[in-house]
């Protein structure tokens, strides 16, 4: 356990520098708004194109692990609506709780981290992980939040989702590499420095832009927080293993890196949409700072955890 907190500091540390930077206000919120979008559309897009041209569909394309992972994020997703309508919220607030339950930091801090810490065969899974959450879910809180203010689904609806998915630079850099990589294309010896150079700045910019944009949220609603981080580190993580490693026939190493994806805490990019939408963006805010705080303990307990299955 140990060594498993003190390979996953760094990463960590990093954030916390960028946190630091952003609190004192050296790193200014323009800055952050800025160097976010470098990693983006420009680091984070190269290193995932350079992960998915050197891989094939088959390596990250398994029905069990779509299934397995699926299931896992639906039995919390609909615990944390049940409970968000409990509680007395509307739909458009309980699916933003729902988001903030299964949708973890996989693009920003997962891909950088787990391909460290597992292995470069960890790629495949994690880039599926990421995929799913963009398409499934990320599509899905747009149109029950779209859905509940027009009254009703309509193709209206689905042209936004479509439109979204296809200005994602991560989306569209994942299917670019697996094109490439279909067409048995290699990739030129220029091309491919270029972009190793370019994607080996993903780490520490992305690292550091979680940091920077942590500075500005706020820990508001508390036992909110609490509860959605606790949905995110503990519940997600341990029905995704349980789909896994009980329920689908998932093989070991894929389903240690796709517990160990779970594990993530909440995403960023939650908070865009939350937003974007006018829908609870500070429940959101104080879920992903909290959720990022614990997870520098929960993370390397989950990472030990699997490591067996390596």
């Amino acid at each position: 356990m140990i060594e498993i907190f003190l390979k996953t500091l760094p990463f960590f540390a990093l954030i916390a520098l960028g946190f630091q930077s952003g609190r004192t206000g050296f790193f200014t919120a323009e800055a952050t708004a800025y160097l976010t979008k470098f990693v983006f559309y420009f680091a984070l897009s190269a290193m995932l194109f350079r992960f998915a041209a050197n891989l094939s569909l088959s390596e990250i394309f398994d029905w069990w692990f779509v299934a397995a992972y699926l299931w896992g994020c639906g039995v919390v997703y609909l615990l944390a609506t049940a409970v968000a309508f409990i509680r007395g919220i509307g739909l458009q607030e309980a699916a933003v709780e729902a988001q903030c339950s299964v949708i973890g930091n996989t693009g920003f801090l997962g891909v950088p981290m787990l391909v460290v810490l597992l292995g470069e065969a960890a790629a495949g899974p994690v880039l599926m992980v990421l995929a799913i959450d963009l398409i499934v879910f990320s599509s899905l809180i747009t149109i029950l939040i779209t859905g509940s203010r027009d009254g009703r689904m309509s193709l209206a609806i689905l042209g936004t989702v479509g439109k979204g998915l296809l200005r994602n630079p991560m989306i569209v850099s994942i299917a670019l590499g697996l094109i490439w990589s279909a067409a048995s294309l290699p990739i030129p010896d220029v091309a491919n420095e270029f972009l190793g150079i370019l994607g080996a700045a993903a780490t520490p910019g992305a690292l550091f832009a979680i940091g920077a944009s942590l500075a500005g949220k706020s820990a508001e609603r508390m036992s909110v927080a609490a509860w959605l981080s606790f949905c995110k580190l503990v519940l997600h993580p341990g029905a995704v293993a349980i789909a896994a490693l009980v329920l689908f026939p998932v093989a070991a190493f894929d389903a240690a890196v796709m517990i160990s994806a779970s594990a993530l805490p909440v995403a960023g990019n939650v908070y865009i949409l939350a937003q974007h939408y006018g829908v609870a963006p500070q429940r959101v805010s104080a879920a992903i700072l909290v959720s990022t705080a614990i997870s520098i303990v929960t993370v390397s307990l989950v990472i030990a955890w699997v490591t067996p299955l390596l």
